[in-house]
């Protein structure tokens, strides 16, 4: 287990886990009782890796094998179920794409709008000027969302 570990960058926890869970499963065990796994096993951890990177958690990932091997003889109807979960996946991250590209704008024009701020004088402006500041290249009223945010109630 020790040498999986090392080559797939997990802990010897992590993949007691997957163990634990049916996600990993060692081909045999050495006289000393030590697990040890086919080459495959290495495909297997990085499968794991990119659906939790995807959003699925382990119990996920343990739900989908029990569905796709245990409940559902046939093939076809075991990937139309795959097939529905990583749609709806791809789904959510493009929804989450949006959203974060969006904030991404956000602080991008937040940033450029506090930059201006730098160079106010501290000791003629007071914070509650800043929501009708026209100073430093900024416009009254135009406070990105993210700044003006912080002076509404």
């Amino acid at each position: 287990m020790g040498e999986l570990a090392k080559r797939t960058g997990k802990t010897v926890r992590a993949l007691h886990l997957y163990e634990e869970m049916g996600l990993l499963k060692p081909v045999h065990r050495s006289k000393g009782g030590f697990r040890l796994f086919a080459p495959s096993a290495i495909h297997r951890v990085e499968w794991i890796q990119k659906l939790q990177d995807a959003g699925f958690s382990l119990h996920d990932l343990q739900d989908l094998l029990h569905e796709v091997t245990d409940q559902t003889g046939v093939a076809s109807m075991a990937m139309e179920r795959v097939r529905h979960l990583f749609a709806e996946r791809l789904r959510e991250t493009r929804d989450q794409i949006k959203r974060l590209t969006q904030l991404e704008r956000d602080l991008d024009a937040s940033l450029a709008y506090l930059e201006g701020c730098r160079s106010c004088e501290p000791q003629t402006h007071q914070v509650q000027d800043c929501p009708s500041c026209n100073h430093n290249g900024h416009e009254e009223g135009a406070q990105p969302i993210l700044v003006a945010g912080i002076h509404r109630g």
